[in-house]
């Protein structure tokens, strides 16, 4: 079972995030999510644990817990819904505009 972890303060690593849940059970992968330009944490990740007995502790133990003095939010991880997706901005394409020919001034 695959566990969202949130507000996380951004001096966890993938590391801290494993040792802090792997008190629980068998952490399979644990994932601080990271802004793709910057390289920064986000401030949430994901745990999966082996085993969805061990997760639910972990979720029923640490949610609201503080954590370098933020409270962070644990509960299980759902599927990205698409349709409640935020819209992503288009950067690319051929728009026109701008001054285009040989005009002068």
């Amino acid at each position: 079972m695959k566990v969202y972890v949130g507000n996380l303060p951004f001096t966890v690593n993938d590391d801290k995030l494993r040792e802090l849940f792997g008190a629980f059970g068998e952490v399979t992968e644990a994932t601080i999510i990271k802004d793709k330009f910057s390289g920064r944490s986000k401030g949430f990740g994901f745990v999966t644990f082996a085993n969805d007995e061990d997760a639910n502790k972990a979720i029923a133990e640490m949610n609201k817990k503080q954590v370098e003095g933020r409270e962070i939010t644990v509960n299980e991880a759902k599927p990205m819904d698409p349709n409640n997706r935020p819209p992503r901005r288009d950067f690319g394409g051929n728009r026109g505009g701008g001054f285009g020919g040989n005009r002068r001034f």
